[in-house]
């Protein structure tokens, strides 16, 4: 069959313009306040996202002053808005609504069987354009310190592949996006050596919701600004698998822009963040919290065998 005579001409048309197009593409899908592929342009009053910081952690990073002496060194009221523990059906659909009427990015720190389970929200998350971090497989309530150092790497490499696999359709040797959080802030020096080895950026917290408790969403709203107020801005955990949260997340993000807050998105890069050193007189909030409830567990474990031991017959007591 005989080409059309132009065949040649549009082809060479399109090897030129096509590197052009892609590459003006990329360009315009990292400018703030730029609207996910199919969704309605940004409004003029919308918060968006004042700038992108592209986190490099080659050798180790870990951040945020709820447990680390240091945090990402962001301006004067400027804030990073993560979400734990989804995605849950139902409300991590609202919490991505409300972000995407204010063309605001945040990271979704997965845990790895929800993100088995709802792969679609997963992938929704992505195509929004927000990060996706991980937060083990299970999230187990001993932590990773009620685990031995081989099952707790068994569990964060699982959920990394999870996450991935719903993300992505496969997983490979490392997580794509190297950001991860430890379920209660539960770390240990081994597993922070371990996870810095692999180039992978351990998030804490400078401030949170405390969406664990229950409480209304304003009570929500007022306790955030009041924290926010004191801090002027850091890294804002939520948890997307909370209705109240999910509720309370519109008027959330109309206040931030009402008090002159701005959003700061994180993403994977090459070069380690700028980081701000934690004030003098620091100490771990969450390392007093989690040895207090591991003494409490340690002292309920042991109570319970000594009682066991004393109602056992004599011939078990001094079984190992």
């Amino acid at each position: 069959m005989k080409k059309p005579r132009n065949s040649s001409r549009r082809r060479a048309i399109a090897r030129f313009a096509a590197p052009w197009f892609l590459s003006a593409f990329g360009f315009l899908s990292g400018l703030p306040n730029v609207a996910s592929a199919g969704a309605a342009p940004c409004p003029t009053d919308a918060l968006g996202v004042s700038r992108v910081l592209r986190l490099g952690a080659r050798g180790g990073v870990d951040v945020g002053l709820k447990t680390y002496p240091q945090t990402l060194a962001l301006a004067d009221h400027e804030v990073v808005l993560t979400f734990d523990d989804g995605p849950a059906s139902g409300t991590t659909q609202k919490v991505l609504a409300a972000l995407a009427a204010e063309c605001v990015k945040a990271t979704f720190f997965l845990i790895g069987r929800n993100a088995q389970a709802l792969p679609a929200l997963v992938r929704r998350e992505i195509a929004d354009g927000h990060s996706v971090g991980h937060h083990t497989f299970s999230h187990p309530a001993a932590t990773m310190r009620g685990l031995s150092e081989t099952a707790a790497k068994m569990d964060i490499d699982k959920g990394f592949a999870a996450d991935d696999k719903a993300a992505y359709g496969a997983s490979g040797s490392e997580p794509r996006t190297p950001f991860f959080r430890y379920p209660g802030f539960a770390d240990t020096p081994q597993l922070n050596a371990w996870l810095a080895s692999r180039g992978i950026a351990v998030f804490g917290a400078d401030l949170w919701a405390s969406d664990w408790l229950p409480m209304t969403p304003q009570a929500e709203l007022d306790l955030i600004l009041s924290r926010l107020d004191q801090t002027r801005g850091g890294i804002l955990l939520m948890h997307d698998i909370k209705a109240q949260t999910a509720a309370m997340l519109p008027d959330l993000l109309r206040a931030l822009k009402q008090r002159g807050f701005h959003i700061v998105h994180i993403v994977p890069g090459d070069e380690p963040p700028p980081l701000r050193q934690a004030p003098p007189g620091w100490s771990s909030e969450t390392e007093k919290i989690n040895t207090e409830i591991l003494g409490r567990r340690t002292h309920k474990r042991d109570g319970a065998a000594a009682k066991g031991a004393m109602g056992a017959p004599a011939s078990q007591k001094t079984a190992p």
